[in-house]
This record gives structure tokens, sequence and C-alpha cells, in this order.
């Protein structure tokens, strides 16, 4: 038992240590996604950031605003084709585009320079869907706007810095620079860790940059929401969707610099974490395997320590349970089955200088063995009393004190069969308008004053009951016809010859009507009060307050009633 008791206390203990060890994995892996994030946001601006300030420079340069004020003047155009040229060897990728908004003429060149000279590439088209780029851009207010896009004219993929130049209302043009998409990833998002995923995302959602290509939505710019390849198509449930948006909400508002929740990808739990690169409108997520990342089996030598000591304590508790307790009940056990023999010596004699608990429960046991055997026996006299009472409540009215319905049956059965005996089936007259005039206590306070007056009139050999309501019927042992006839007159005049006082103070004259006849032998009770139902019907179909004795030869039973009996 105790090493069942170990076992049930090792099952939640278990859980216990299961909940730790869960509990410590997330907050080590919140922890860590946090500071992934923090890491991934800088890694991530410091690759962007410099090619963003360099194209921002680019688009304040005084030089590309007269350019674009005037494209046909040759002097201003050369002055900005040099400072085009001048950026570009010190961006990385050592190329630039600039469109002119006035004539939506783009210039390019490589890293190769392979256009020298003739920069002049294409003019964009509000007509031509793979300028929607442009168009977009130009809507997105001034600054610079990170986009991946693949231009099919050029067949380059890359991650466009697309810098508005705006003066007033007017938009000059549009320039910037490219980050090959493939370098992109390997410097900031391919950096090999178990069980964490990098990626950057738009603002809605849109994933920018992945260590895996298909999974970057090229042309972002240009396509329908319900068209892009989103973070949250990646996120299992609807609710953990909602999560992810409150997030990007949250860190983009400033309420963090990163945070993190669990939520279902790929039918797997995953701490997913968030930043929010200010300065570029994306945000960094990265998601995180926990499984992966921390393995749970370090904590197994810690469960496995726990799991001996538990093992050891089991056994020495065992043992000295065993010495201390169990074997002084057995000893207790011999004694107690001496005393249900009547032997008491066996417990007087037991050694009880140690005080403890069980000794006590020794002298206490030997004690109770002989009062409870006394205790018995009054019980049992006691339940056989009460038994006797509650049959002798069984047969009687509560109300009148006199026999029940029950008590009659009882008391006809018992009847001598070789006497003939009398029936009387006694109705109060009009008692429905003794209760409304005098209220149900006046009704109450008739039924017993009638019961007694009954009960005085026939002799004690006789039994007197309550039939039902205000009914009552009286069973008149070794009768005759002109016994019969006495009794039932005896009974009308007992009744009606004293008002009835009322708890009120007010007198009632009460009458009654009889039904009567005599009872042959073989007669059931069902039979026999059938015929004094039938008397009394007609007694009270003749005025009531008188008898009518059946003659079941010359007054046969009433097919049915067609008056009532009140």
């Amino acid at each position: 038992m105790v090493l069942l008791g170990f076992v049930a206390v090792a099952i939640p203990a278990y859980a216990a240590f299961n909940w730790i060890v869960a509990s410590t994995v997330v907050q080590l892996g919140t922890l860590f996604a946090e500071k992934q994030i923090l890491y991934d946001r800088y890694r991530g601006l410091e690759a962007l950031m410099r090619e963003v300030s360099l194209a921002e420079t680019l688009a304040g340069s005084q030089s590309i605003r007269d350019w674009a004020r005037d494209e046909t003047d040759p002097s201003a155009k050369a002055r900005g084709v040099a400072e085009l040229e001048h950026f570009r060897r010190s961006f990385a990728d050592h190329s630039y585009f600039f469109v002119i908004g006035a004539s939506g003429n783009y210039y390019f060149n490589d890293a190769a320079n392979s256009y020298a000279g003739n920069q002049f590439r294409y003019t964009v088209s509000a007509d031509n869907p793979r300028d929607a780029w442009y168009y977009s851009t130009v809507g997105l207010g001034s600054g610079c706007h990170l986009n991946v896009d693949n231009d099919a004219n050029l067949r380059v993929t890359k991650v466009w810095m697309n810098c508005v130049i705006r003066e007033g209302r007017q938009v000059l043009g549009v320039l910037g620079t490219g980050i090959d998409l493939t370098n992109f990833i390997q410097e900031v998002v391919n950096v090999p860790q178990v069980g964490v995923t990098s990626m950057f995302v738009d603002r809605q959602g849109a994933v920018q940059a992945h260590r895996d290509p298909d999974m970057v939505d090229l042309r972002s710019l240009t396509k329908e929401m319900s068209a892009k390849r989103t973070v949250f198509s990646m996120v299992d449930k609807p609710v953990d969707q909602a999560a992810l948006r409150q997030l990007m909400e949250q860190v983009s508002s400033g309420q963090a610099n990163a945070m993190s929740k669990f939520m279902t990808i790929g039918g797997k739990e995953t701490l997913v974490g968030v930043g929010y690169l200010d300065k570029l409108g994306w945000y960094n997520v990265t998601l995180m395997d926990i499984d992966a990342i921390i393995d749970k089996r370090l904590f197994v030598p810690i469960g496995l320590l726990l799991a001996a000591v538990m093992g050891m304590v089991a056994t020495v508790l065992v043992l000295g349970f065993k010495r201390q307790v169990l074997d002084r009940l057995n000893r207790l056990e011999r004694v107690v089955d001496s005393a249900r023999r009547g032997d008491f010596a066996p417990a007087l004699s037991l050694d009880s200088r140690r005080g403890d608990e069980v000794d006590r429960l020794s002298v206490a046991f030997t004690e109770m063995a002989a009062t409870v055997s006394d205790n018995t026996r009054l019980l049992e006299d006691r339940v056989r009393e009460r038994t006797e009472e509650l049959e002798r409540l069984a047969f009687r009215d509560g109300q009148t004190g006199i026999a029940n319905r029950r008590g009659f049956i009882a008391a006809f059965e018992a009847a001598r069969p070789e006497q003939q005996h009398g029936l009387l089936l006694v109705d109060i007259d009009h008692f429905k308008a003794i209760n409304d005039t005098f209220g149900h206590a006046g009704g109450d306070a008739v039924i017993i004053e009638v019961a007694r007056r009954i009960g005085e009139v026939v002799d004690g050999k006789s039994v007197c009951a309550r039939w039902g309501g205000d009914e009552f019927i009286v069973l008149l042992s070794d009768s005759s016809p002109h016994l019969l006839r006495a009794a039932a007159y005896g009974v009308i005049a007992a009744v009606s010859g004293q008002p009835v006082t009322m708890p009120d103070g007010r007198k009632a004259t009460v009458t009654v009507s009889a039904g009567a006849c005599l009872i042959e032998h073989g007669d059931s009770i069902e039979m026999a009060t059938e015929m004094a139902d039938a008397a009394l019907y007609m007694a009270k179909d003749d005025g009531r307050n008188r008898v009518h004795i059946l003659d079941p030869v010359l007054s046969p039973k009433p097919p049915g009633r067609v008056a009532s009996r009140a």
C-alpha cells in the first residue's frame, strides 16, 4: 500500500516535473526567441540600412533633381549621370536605376558597367503590367520603400530600394538600387541554426526574404492581397493568424522591440517571434522549433535521480511501517478475535508502555467491544418497540385517533366468521357548506367531534373507523336486524343531538346520513361496503339526516349515482 501510495504521488509528481520542464523550455525558448529577433533585426538592418541611406542621399542630390526637372538639358543630364555613376561604385550591388517622372524614361547600369554611355533602357508605361511597380511606388509617398521584384525586362530579381523624389506634390522621379536576392538571403536569412527559420515580411505579411526562394513573394507591390504569399498562410489556425497580426501591430506601435507566442504551424507547436524594422517597414519573423533547439533529454538524468531517491525513501518507509505499525496491528487483531469470543484477558495484558497511537487503539478497542455488545442489545430492543409503534400508527387516523381504512380492513378480515356482523357507512351532511361557512378549521373540528360521538355510541367490541374524508364506517360485532337498526339510529341521534362548538366559539348543528346492511357469511369487504354505500345513497336521496338499511332482496343497489352525497 505504501508503494501504491508512492506510485499515486509519483504520477502527479511526474506530471509536475514535465510541467516544470515544459515551463522552463518555454521560458528559455521565449528568451531565445526575443534575442533571436533582436539579432535578426539588427543583422537585417545592417545589410539594408547602408543601401537605403545611400539611396536616400542620392535621391536628395541637387544634380539629380535638376536633371529630373529638365531632362533635355545636356549639362543637367551629364551631371545627373555622373552623380549616378559615382553612387553606383558605392552601392553594394554596384547598380542603380532612375525613372524620370515627366517622361517615364528608365535609366539603369549594372556592376559590369554594361550600359556606360547608354544608361537609358526603356520607357515605363501605365498600360504595361510589368511597370505596375513604378506606379505603385509613386503612390506610396516620399521616402524609400523596399520591394522584392522580378524585373522581366532586365531579367533581374532583386530586393529593390525604391526612393520617391518629390518637389511639393510633383513626383520628379523614382531612383534606387537593389541587392541580389540570393546574396541577401545568404547574408541575412540563411544563417544555419538548428530549429530556427527566419524571414522578412512587409506590412501586409507578404514574404520578402526567406531561405527558400519559392517562399518569396515576387512583385509584391503589384499583387492583390488575396494573391500574395503571406506569413499568415503558414499558420494553421485562424485564432493563431489573428494572434500573429496582433503581435505585428504591437511591435510596430513600439510597445516592445520583440514579442513571441506559441502557434500551430504545419501541425506542430512552434514559437513565433516578431520584430519590426521601422526604417524599412518590414517585420522580421522567426519560427523556432523548441524541441529541436532545447533537447528535453537533458532533463532525463534529473528525473532518474529523483526516481531513485523516491525508490529508496519508499523502501525505508515500507520497512519502518511494517515494524512499527503492521506487526503490532497483527497482534491487535488477535486480541480483537479473543475479545469477540468473550476473552478480554489478552487485551488487559497488552503492553501499553509506549503510549503511542497503536497502544491507545488496542486498549480503546477492547473497551469498545464490551460496550458495543451492550449497546447492540439495547438498540435492538428499541428498534423492536419503535417498529411496533409505527405499525400501530399505520392503522390509526392521525386526526381523529380512530382506525383508518387500513385498520378497518385488518379488523374486517380478523372478524369471527361464525358471527353475523353489521356494517354502518356514515357521511356528514352538507360538509362542504360547513367548510365554506366555518373554514377548514371548523370542518376539522366537526370531523373530530363526529368521530368521538360515533365511538361513544357503539360498544367496545365494534370497530369505528374513518373511511375517508367526511365518511366513517362501523363494523358491528354479533349483530342482527334490530341491533343494526338501533345502532344506526343511535349514531344519528348522537351526532345531531347537540350542536358542535367551532374553534371561534360559534355553534353549528351537524347531521349525518347512514347506510346500513347485514354482512352474510362469505361476503367480502368490497361487497359489504358496496351494499352499505348503496343504502347511504338512498338515505341521502330521501332527504339526509336519516338511516336506510339495505335489504339485498327487496332493495337492490341502484345502477349509478345521480346526486351528490354532500
